[in-house]
């Protein structure tokens, strides 16, 4: 794959200091799904906890091991057995399909079909926009919200930092991003600077660039809860409702954040502008790390956060704080550490855009390299939040209510993990398996042109067959 070959002087690769990733194979993590669910609804659990009224015996029984690391001798499946399993599949999907199958042990592609054809891919796109964060960004970094003083007696100015998941909530109240920033603690400390009265709150928009929607972008979207307006300063992704992922959305983030600001610090004004160049530091909050965000994002397919992102990775590299910039600057962090976008056109980071194109085989290249196992000091392990942040089919993130029991898919329940991505007659699912022989595989499917209530139990299908088979 070429990882870290073209490292250059733009790139901060995070050294082992900083990294704070789970560095355990990712097939732990897959494992870990398969014999928990069985584990929890044993009909001698009650007994053995002594509630049911039974004598207890004396002492827990000794541990039974149920998971461990995968072989590394485990046998790699055929090109052939792999068609056989998958090519009917392919045959019978409708629409324009690709995908590919690739051993992360050896980076080798084992199975493709039109793997470099470009399709719109949906939210398989945050893929390439959590690597790029990954590559770019210091992982134990977060976003950071300001306060600095006015020009006048009386005004503050809340400098927005591109976090979009500081909340208005107080402590001890969660909404769906981990661990936020607190809009309280921003005043707590603003009063402690400023004991007198503040009038004007000025909120500062300047972090960003261009265009607060992208092309291809569908403007219901924003009502029906998916986004909300890019700008560096909202309270929750702008949701209404700040506990529920997809819920209606402010159409104007910024100014109603500085209103709930200002109503907390008694202000009566709020205005746009811009924080003084000497304006004096008056509070601070930083958001979750980068990595824990990236995970978030990945499992639950948030569009406001994989923007945030991406634009923090534009500034990062010197480039525009824009939907444009951001795309170029996200190629770019791929192309420098070594990947080939070939292909690849990305309008923005979320995913959400039907101008959007991505190769299956990028997608299959990107998950190897973060499921490869950890091998001395050029090992990728800091893109373990990749494969950690996937979500689990079955049990959580844009999975959950995928793999049903009684779907042809059930198999897959709690081994697939894999990203999502859908809109109108676009869908895909890109992720990781564990197949009969115990050889962990990447997988990426991609399907244009039907709809994605057709398409989607397909794919999951497919999935889920690929880890039953040993496809030898």
């Amino acid at each position: 794959m070429g990882f870290g070959e073209r490292i250059g002087d733009t790139l901060r690769v995070p050294g082992r200091g900083l990294r704070r990733f789970v560095t355990v194979l990712t097939v732990l993590v897959l494992a870990a799904g398969v014999g928990s669910a069985v584990s929890l609804t044993a009909p001698t659990l009650v007994a053995d906890l002594g509630l049911t009224g039974a004598p207890a015996a004396e002492g827990p029984p000794a541990p039974v091991p149920a998971l461990g690391p995968l072989a590394a001798t485990a046998p790699t499946p055929t090109t052939a057995g792999l068609e056989a399993v998958l090519g009917p599949a392919v045959e019978d999907m409708p629409g324009r399909f690709a995908g590919t199958v690739v051993d992360p042990a050896t980076g080798q592609v084992l199975w493709a079909s039109d793997a470099d054809r470009a399709l719109v891919p949906g939210s398989t796109a945050k893929v390439l926009t959590a690597a790029a964060a990954l590559l770019t960004l210091n992982p134990t970094d977060g976003f950071v919200t300001r306060v600095v003083a006015g020009t006048q007696p009386g005004t503050v100015v809340l400098v927005g930092g591109g976090d979009p998941t500081l909340t208005a909530l107080p402590e001890g109240e969660d909404g769906v991003y981990p661990g936020p920033a607190r809009l309280d603690e921003l005043v707590r400390e603003v009063r402690e600077k400023v004991p007198g009265p503040i009038d004007t709150v000025v909120v500062d928009t300047s972090r960003y660039s261009g265009p607060t929607s992208a092309p291809g972008w569908d403007p219901s979207d924003v009502a029906a809860g998916f986004v909300t307006p890019i700008e560096p300063l909202m309270l929750d992704g702008g949701r209404l409702d700040p506990t529920v992922q997809d819920t209606p959305r402010t159409s104007e983030p910024a100014l109603e954040a500085g209103q709930v600001f200002a109503e907390l610090l008694g202000a009566d004004d709020v205005e746009t502008g811009t924080a003084p160049g000497e304006g004096e530091r008056l509070a601070s909050v930083t958001s979750a790390p980068f990595s824990e965000l990236v995970e978030h994002t990945m499992r639950t397919s948030d569009n406001v956060l994989a923007e945030a992102l991406a634009r923090e990775v534009a500034i990062a590299r010197n480039g525009q704080p824009s939907f444009a910039g951001a795309a170029e600057q996200t190629i770019g962090a791929l192309t420098q550490a070594g990947f080939d976008p070939a292909g690849a056109v990305l309008v923005d980071g979320s995913g959400l855009s039907t101008d959007d194109e991505v190769p299956a085989r990028l997608l299959g290249t990107l998950l190897a390299a973060a499921a490869t196992p950890a091998e001395g000091e050029r090992d990728t392990d800091f893109l373990r939040p990749l494969i950690t942040g996937l979500p689990v089919a079955g049990g959580d993130g844009t999975l959950d209510d995928r793999f049903g029991i009684d779907a042809p898919s059930a198999p897959g329940r709690g081994t697939v993990r894999a990203k999502t991505g859908t809109l109108t007659n676009v869908s895909s699912l890109a992720g990781l398996v564990t197949d009969a022989d115990g050889r962990l595989l990447v997988f990426a499917f991609m399907s244009n042109g039907a709809s994605p209530a057709t398409v989607r139990p397909r794919l999951d299908a497919m999935a889920a067959e690929l880890g039953g088979c040993g496809c030898r």
